[in-house]
């Protein structure tokens, strides 16, 4: 498949053909990656996540519950493609309503792993990244709520980078976490996603959350020969398997080859990540979702009264939206909210201001983005188990920082290694000048 940078020099008539290379591949491909087909017209193609609308496209977010429903505008991000040249063409599968690791919660099943089929490609955003990496697509949109772009970029040896938040508009992204959710690409490279980065960045007065700074192009100004001071925190790593315990070893020391400045450092309330997060994530996931009721859009259950038809319609959820429902309800009942959703607030500030206390010394910080290398598809008994999935990268969500995977190695098996760079707020030319200097560095063949 040929790079974002590459399809800018295409004309229209070889883009049309392209994308009926790319249809024809995706349907041969079995990764279940793509869930349909629509265009918008000319321009680059790129794959959209199924939670953002485009005008007369049906958008479901992977839900039985919205069966049916037809976007009646486009998301601010799908006009800002259009206005630079670019179309959407096909919707990815995701976890439904972004809730889960794996795709393995979509109605539509689960989307495989190009680099092992009996792998999950990660979630929620695992329909972008797989089609990415299998080569059934240039580029694609995922959206980012506790490492839901990251993620199943590491996990499908592709680059995914989530903005700060409140950079790019989330006008038309289905609501998870409304505090939390942010727009981003996921690409073949770092100039790619510079590229598509620069596209949908702007300042949205549709979106209340969105930041009215001055915007520059990332893209023309990329630098990997720019030094860095990196911050590695020590204590991060400890519970990461073997293999990426070795690539992130691997990576500090290419690093300093490289002329970049390392420094050590511990995080004291990394122990309190997932549980801060999914209680204000649930309880976010939980007012949003109390639209979908059978009345007003979606799959409609019919009832004999009121009440029954709000039961029936809402049964359609998936177990793990459900979960996540329930969870909400709970933190945010009276109480308990004190004793839950107000702490968790709370600490939501401490994460951030360590994450402050780190960036006086460092310009980025690198991580380890999940755990382990992409699990195997039903290997998830319980659902604790998926959520420990994400314990590197729900803190940056919740400090609302920009931050970018990219793949650094291979384990055994030849499946992907990814590590990520986290950057102060609303510096997202560090994040890609040093996430550039990386991918040079380590040179990770796919």
């Amino acid at each position: 498949m040929i790079t974002l940078k590459e399809a800018l020099t295409k004309s229209q008539e070889e883009l049309d053909a392209l994308k009926v290379e790319m249809e024809g591949k995706a349907k041969d491909s079995g990764l279940n990656a793509y869930i349909s087909f629509e265009s918008t017209g000319e321009g680059i193609p790129i794959l959209i996540k199924d939670n953002i609308q485009v005008k007369d496209w049906a958008v479901t977010s992977g839900s039985n519950i919205l069966q049916g429903y037809v976007a009646p505008y486009n998301a601010t991000v799908i006009e800002n493609l259009k206005s630079k040249g670019f179309s959407a063409f096909g919707r990815a599968n995701m976890d439904e309503f972004a809730m889960g690791s794996t795709t393995e919660s979509s109605f539509y099943g689960v989307t495989k792993n190009p680099y092992g089929e009996d792998r999950v490609p990660g979630g929620s955003s695992g329909g972008s990244a797989a089609a990415v990496a299998g080569g059934i697509a240039i580029a694609a949109l995922g959206s980012d709520t506790g490492g839901s772009i990251r993620q199943p970029a590491a996990y499908c040896g592709c680059v995914g980078m989530k903005p700060t938040y409140g950079r790019v508009s989330r006008f038309g992204l289905a609501s998870y976490a409304s505090s939390l959710d942010q727009i981003g690409p996921i690409t073949q490279s770092v100039e790619d996603a510079a590229i598509l980065y620069d596209a949908i960045v702007s300042y949205d007065e549709k979106d209340s959350t969105s930041s009215n700074l001055p915007i520059e192009s990332v893209a023309k100004n990329l630098n990997a020969n720019r030094k860095m001071t990196i911050a590695v925190i020590d204590n991060y790593i400890s519970e990461a398997s073997e293999d990426i315990q070795k690539a992130y070893a691997d990576t500090v020391e290419a690093l300093q080859d490289a002329g970049h400045t390392i420094i050590h450092k511990n995080m004291a309330n990394t122990k309190y990540d997932i549980a801060t997060y999914y209680i204000v994530a649930t309880a976010e996931a939980t007012t949003n979702l109390a639209r979908y009721d059978g009345i007003r859009y979606g799959n409609r259950q019919e009832g004999g009264n009121l009440a029954q038809t709000f039961t029936n319609t809402r049964d359609l959820f998936g177990d793990e939206v459900k979960r996540r429902i329930l969870l909400g309800n709970f933190v945010l009942s009276s109480g308990y909210y004190d004793a839950y959703y107000l702490k968790a607030q709370k600490v939501r500030h401490l994460i951030r201001d360590e994450f402050n206390l780190i960036f006086e010394e460092a310009d980025l910080i690198l991580s380890p983005v999940a755990p382990t290398v992409a699990p195997k598809i039903g290997s998830f008994h319980d659902p604790l188990e998926m959520y420990k999935s994400d314990m590197y990268t729900i803190a940056i969500n919740l400090a609302g920082l920009p931050a970018i995977s990219l793949p650094v190695a291979k384990d055994d098996d030849g499946m992907p290694i990814g590590l990520q760079l986290i950057g102060k707020a609303f510096n997202e030319q560090a994040v890609f000048d040093g996430a550039f200097s990386l991918e040079q560095t380590v040179n990770y063949t796919r």
